[in-house]
């Protein structure tokens, strides 16, 4: 690979001359590809058990593998009923070094694809709350639509700036990460376009823009709370640099450290981490955990009317559940549309959202039409009517193309409303009458 002179010099001014030929050296080296397990639905004893993928552990997060790029990870069903995510992995460092609690109102402020989302939703196991935000509208819809596949009903997706969510979310939250943009040093073995970016955006470019989204953050975070950041980049001016900008600018923080385990090394401020793809199997990152200094004080809720009578139309519907699914929040309707917000929801005024808490459905002329969301935020158990296809079974592949399937008595002797599973995994809705099921998995989701 071809890279630029400067950057070359800039990395011999920050590794030296042997380490900088290392450092070029993992070059010729393959990409590595990795896959992280959604713990909010499944266990990683019991993923691996049910797996045919031929894994290897990622060594720094419990839930992480490298997984061989000739099989087919993102053509199973276990990958449409959102039982992984594709993620490189170091990029799994960040999520797993921000401590989550149940509970926690936490805010993931540059979030789009969703891979630092989805393992900060899984961790808050369906209480709290999750504020995904990407300035971006295009890159938030694909951000949605990852949270959605991981079962994540607890949360609120904007696309805004941090100044406009500052305005409802100041001294909110209990835990913050910003994996900022940044000039992508890192990345360049994983994407030679992130090369061509560099020349044209490099660290001067986006320093400042970090720390503006760096101290605007600080803003929404309570006293005691936790923000960790990061960066695919190696650039000290957008790293660490920025952080002694911010520690001198906001008094009220500190830098908790993160050990280096085996794997990474000590950045250029003691108790921050940097990782070298020299070092390991993984691209190039950067990540520090501040606390700002105080005690938090208690959560409290405003008391907000709750819908106790459900709509014409989704009470039918709403018998099906063998759990009270649609009781554990409150149910907010908009016209036809109808929402499932956590109890802990805030009251949000002029922001872009493209989803608040879980999208449960829409009424059609009085009928309701259950989401792809509600499926997906379902167990094994919790609808009466269920059509559970084992793994051998070519009707799910079938099933994510949007065909119609047959169904015999002894697999369902009921019609209406169903909800298939994949050997136990919910993937979507159908409507069987007489031995048919009207697929009704959604559109955009379809395997091609």
């Amino acid at each position: 690979m071809k890279l630029p002179e400067d950057y070359i010099e800039s990395m011999r001014q920050l590794l030296g001359e042997e380490e900088l030929q290392n450092y070029l050296d993992c070059f010729d080296a393959p990409r590595t590809y990795g896959l992280r397990v959604n713990t909010g639905k499944i266990s990683v004893e019991t993923f691996l058990k049910r797996t045919p993928f031929h894994l290897t552990p990622v060594p720094w997060v419990e839930n992480g593998f490298y997984y061989d790029p000739e099989e087919g990870v993102t053509k199973h069903p276990d990958y449409y009923a959102g039982l992984y995510y594709i993620q490189e992995p170091s990029a799994m460092v960040p999520a797993s070094r921000l401590p989550i609690e149940e509970g926690d109102r936490v805010l993931d402020l540059c979030a789009a694809p969703g891979g630092k989302s989805t393992e900060l939703a899984a961790r808050l196991r369906g209480t709290g709350l999750l504020v995904s935000n990407d300035i971006s509208r295009s890159r938030a819809q694909g951000l949605l639509k990852n949270l959605e596949l991981f079962g994540a009903g607890n949360i609120l997706v904007t696309s805004e700036t941090p100044e406009s969510l500052l305005g409802n979310f100041e001294g909110f939250f209990d835990k913050i990460l910003v994996d900022a943009p940044c000039s992508g040093e890192g990345m360049f073995r994983k994407d030679k376009d992130m090369v061509k970016s560099w020349m044209e955006h490099g660290p001067e470019y986006y320093a400042p823009i970090q720390q503006e989204i760096l101290r605007t953050a600080v803003k929404m975070l309570r006293p005691g709370g936790l923000l960790l950041y990061s960066t695919c980049t190696f650039s000290p001016l957008e790293n660490e640099e920025n952080l002694k900008k911010l520690l001198e600018a906001e008094q009220e923080l500190e830098i908790l450290p993160l050990s280096t385990g085996e794997w990474f090394r000590e950045g250029l401020i003691p108790g921050t981490l940097r990782i070298w793809p020299q070092d390991i199997r993984g691209e190039g990152h950067f990540t520090a955990l501040l606390r700002k200094k105080g005690q938090a004080p208690e959560h409290t809720q405003k008391d907000r009317r709750r819908t106790t009578v459900l709509p014409e139309g989704l009470s039918e519907f709403a018998s099906l559940f063998q759990r009270p699914v649609l009781s554990q929040g409150r149910l907010d309707v908009r016209k036809e549309n109808i929402y499932l917000l956590p109890e802990d929801f805030p009251e949000v005024k002029g922001l872009r959202f493209l989803r608040t808490g879980l999208s449960v459905g829409e009424l059609k002329k009085k009928r309701f039409e259950p989401s792809q969301a509600l499926a997906m935020y379902l167990k094994k158990g919790d609808f009466r009517q269920e059509l559970d296809l084992s793994s051998g079974d070519e009707r799910l592949i079938r099933y994510l193309k949007g065909e119609t399937l047959e169904v015999s008595e002894e697999e369902a002797d009921f019609s209406g409303w169903t909800l298939v599973l994949n050997d136990g995994y919910p993937l979507g809705f159908g409507k069987l009458n007489r031995g048919t099921l009207k697929n009704k998995y959604c559109t955009g989701w379809r395997l091609l």
